[in-house]
């Protein structure tokens, strides 16, 4: 199949740097890949990824064989010169992350800063994203939402990183690992309220992929008697939102009983 040829506006100027390209890779399923997305990766002459061997695969899947770059937490500070290099040599470059949109919790923003603060042209390419997924399936409002990661690995810091979040009205989410998720449930549900809605998204667009919404008591229960595998999305109803949501559901009850 005959690639279509890049739109006038990502067309780099005759002579000039070449362009970065920041790509949102599929989250597991490899058929989530946008059609943009993978025309650029067809073109770049660079692909710059956390992990060669997964990135081999995913481009393998759609027959590309670009030049790879390995680019990940570890090495950031001797990969992004090497980049940069190649950027100003005419070579257009793709960022791709593990899964994902780069830059949400991965070193992305740095070689997109560094890239900007040398004059390179920066273009997104939208596409999937954990946390977006997660939050369309939470059933929780998502007009105001914050991302805050992973939480602290030790009880008394995970703790107090919820504390500060008690009383947001936003809805909350979180990445999780599987040996902590049982602990961070069991915080979660002490510090915010057992009774506050959550969302568990696990292996999301996987073989496996399962989305529970229940309470975070009940959330902590179940994988406290299940040993925890995947990877996982937390989504969090927030404070004020939990309260509506009662309250309305209080009035419910009141003119039921009415009737």
């Amino acid at each position: 199949m005959t690639a279509a040829p890049p739109a006038a506006h990502e067309r780099p100027a005759e002579g000039s740097s070449g362009t970065l390209f920041v790509c949102a890779g599929p989250i597991g399923n490899l058929e989530d890949l946008t059609a943009r997305t993978l025309r650029i990766l067809g073109e770049v002459q660079v692909v710059a990824c956390e992990d060669t061997r997964r990135t081999r695969i995913l481009l393998g899947h759609h027959h590309l064989q670009p030049r790879l770059l390995s680019y990940h937490e570890h090495n950031r500070r001797e990969a992004i010169p090497r980049i940069l290099a190649s950027l100003h040599e005419g070579s257009d470059v793709a960022l791709l992350t593990d899964a994902g949109t780069p830059g949400i919790s991965d070193p992305g923003a740095e070689l997109v800063a560094a890239a900007f603060d040398q004059g390179i042209r920066v273009v997104p390419l939208p596409g999937p994203s954990a946390v977006t997924t997660a939050l369309s399936v939470a059933g929780f409002s998502a007009s105001r939402f914050t991302f805050e990661g992973f939480l602290p690995r030790k009880s008394g810091e995970r703790r107090r990183a919820i504390e500060h979040l008690r009383d947001d009205e936003r809805t909350v989410v979180f990445f999780e690992t599987p040996h902590r998720l049982a602990s961070s449930l069991q915080d979660l549900a002490e510090v915010l309220g057992g009774e506050r809605r959550v969302l568990v998204a696990r292996e999301l667009t996987k073989v496996y992929e399962e989305t529970i919404q229940t309470t975070l008591s009940e959330a902590a229960a179940i994988f406290e008697a299940r040993r925890p595998r995947g990877e996982f999305t937390l989504v969090i109803e927030g404070a004020a939102r939990r309260k509506r949501t009662r309250e309305a559901r209080e009035r419910y009850k009141d003119r039921e009983g009415g009737e």
